[in-house]
């Protein structure tokens, strides 16, 4: 799958939702998760988002910020308590070392 592929149904399957149960507020916070989790990709590793599909990995990064975003019911990304996974993974393809 490439980052590009992922759908709000497969980021519902992924966070245990029944996603034909969703009402649509709830259909479009997993959305605007699913664009904050790309750009945030797309900021921390200075690749553009055509570039992000090159990278499997990015794949389960987009996955687990959601999944924090979902948890924590927050629409940002506190990049001081990232993630130990997607940390390393955004970290081999980091580009912007400023």
């Amino acid at each position: 799958m490439k980052v590009s592929e992922i759908t709000v149904e497969n980021l519902a399957f992924y966070l245990k939702l029944d996603h034909q149960n969703l009402t649509n507020e709830e259909i479009a916070e997993l959305e605007i998760f699913l664009d904050s989790a790309k750009s945030f990709i797309v900021s921390y590793t200075g690749l553009n988002l055509e570039n992000l599909d090159d990278y499997n990995e990015f794949v389960i990064a987009i996955y687990v910020l959601c999944q924090d975003m979902y948890d924590t019911r927050s629409m940002y990304i506190d990049k001081s308590n990232l993630n130990k996974v997607v940390e390393a993974i955004l970290g081999f393809h980091h580009t912007n070392l400023l």
